[in-house]
């Protein structure tokens, strides 16, 4: 069961990843501006967040071994769906239809995984985890590169996505025959379909306008869809107190660590989204690098998240505390200031060499982070309230890296303009800068944490 699971959490990640870097070969196949390749990166982790929220209690009512059989064969099928679109406006779409059909099946995987192991070895079955995430996340852009480079269904990019589809056939057929049939579902659980509603709306009514805004030049109608989706919000929190089911435990929004803390989260994914965002065009598109070329270049950043990570989850975390959190920010606005100095000094001549030192210290640092911050987040909350507190921070975590594409790749297009090696560079040291005064103002939130982690 297990290696159902894993096999799962891989396709995710991988998937995620390998899009990333084939941004820019998917705009030059499809065609489209800048909105287009935004939309791509953004429809899958926006529909992946909003499906999170309310997967769990899905589970709970309808069986999880269910969900997540059904969870399994949707990714797979959108994978296939997404290599073969004849346009921008399907491949969209199926992003779309994989994200949600992504954030059925991991939640359902975990839980499972509880269910299955007593708490004892409870520990012991999730250590593999650390391990293949880092090993996928260093693998990850190398794999990319050269599918992209291997070009076997044409336009560079088709290989990326039905590479999931034999590791789904498999791992849903043996999820089949392994997971079990009851798995402690609650049949007194409700959906909250009102909150559903206006989390749903506000999260599209934001991320609509920040992506489409700039292209049109900022019409009047995405302002008032901005304040709509503020209003939103609002709306919902009014509603999750008032619910006899809510979306969320109102009792942790009456928690300051749990409030900083989804401030916190959503800054540092926002900015780490954009991050690679901004490295992945500023290397293919503005520097004309292939995409192996472009994944070898990231080997030093997805090492040094690997190593920090598998660090940070092991040891750190626990001997340094909260300082732990505060060591690894201050490395990655090191590593950012480092990148945004390198390009401006070695300019369109650039190489991978040179790129180095800082992607690896940007790593380091963004890797520390990766395994405690939510542990952090929920230290001060109860046994009843960490269950659902997880699952917002893994949507506030996803939702949080589409606005990041959204927002920060519009400044990173209006700054570039008429394209050039120099106005590419030019846009991709002020995305850095931002990105770095982004982890700025999370160091200083960190503060507010507990000093010690959630076990």
């Amino acid at each position: 069961m297990l290696v159902v699971v894993v096999v799962a959490e891989l396709m995710d990640l991988v998937d995620t990843s390998v899009a990333n870097l084939a941004g820019p070969s998917i705009r030059a196949d499809l065609g489209g501006g800048p909105m287009t390749l935004q939309w791509v990166l953004s429809a899958y982790t926006a529909a992946f967040a909003l499906g999170l929220i309310t997967s769990g209690r899905l589970g709970d009512l309808l069986g999880r071994r269910r969900l997540f059989l059904l969870g399994m064969a949707g990714f797979t099928v959108a994978s296939l769906a997404c290599g073969f679109a004849p346009g921008a406006g399907f491949l969209i779409a199926a992003r779309v239809v994989q994200g949600l059909f992504g954030s059925v099946m991991i939640p359902q995987g975990l839980a499972l995984v509880k269910i299955v192991f007593p708490p004892e070895h409870l520990r012991k079955a999730l250590m593999p985890f650390g391990p293949i995430m880092g090993l996928a996340t260093v693998a990850g852009p190398v794999l990319a590169g050269w599918l992209l480079h291997l070009d076997l269904f044409g336009g560079e990019w088709r290989s990326i996505f039905p590479v999931n589809v034999p590791f789904g056939v498999l791992a849903d057929a043996l999820a089949w025959w392994v997971l079990p049939r009851h798995s402690g579902e609650d049949r007194t659980a409700r959906l909250d379909v009102r909150g559903v509603g206006l989390l749903t709306a506000g999260s599209a009514l934001l991320i609509v306008p920040l992506i489409q805004g700039r292209d049109l030049g900022w019409p009047a109608w995405t302002y008032v869809m901005i304040a709509a989706g503020l209003v939103a919000f609002g709306l919902f929190v009014v509603s999750e107190r008032r619910s006899a089911h809510p979306v969320i435990a109102p009792s942790l929004f009456r928690r300051r660590s749990f409030v900083v803390g989804l401030v916190i989260v959503g800054g540092f994914y926002a900015a780490l989204s954009a991050f690679v965002l901004v490295l992945n065009l500023l290397l293919q598109s503005g520097l004309g690098w292939s995409p192996l070329r472009t994944g070898f270049a990231l080997i030093p950043w997805a090492v040094g998240t690997a190593v920090a990570t598998l660090l940070s989850g092991a040891v750190l975390a626990a001997k340094l505390g909260r300082a732990n959190l505060h060591a690894g920010l201050a490395i990655a606005i090191v590593g950012l200031l480092g990148l945004r100095w390198s390009i401006a000094h070695w300019g369109a001549g650039i190489t991978g060499w040179q790129l180095a030192p800082a992607l690896l210290v940007t790593g380091l640092g963004s890797g520390l982070l990766f395994v405690p911050l939510f542990d952090f987040v929920l230290g001060d909350a109860t046994t009843e309230e960490v269950g659902t507190g997880a699952g917002v921070l893994n949507a506030a975590q996803q939702f949080a890296g589409a606005l990041g594409v959204a927002a920060l790749g519009t400044v990173f297009f209006a700054r570039v303009g008429p394209p050039s090696a120099a106005s590419y560079l030019s846009a991709a040291e002020l995305v850095f800068g931002l990105c770095a005064g982004v982890y700025v103002l999370v160091l200083l939130l960190v503060r507010f944490l507990p000093k010690h982690a959630q076990q």
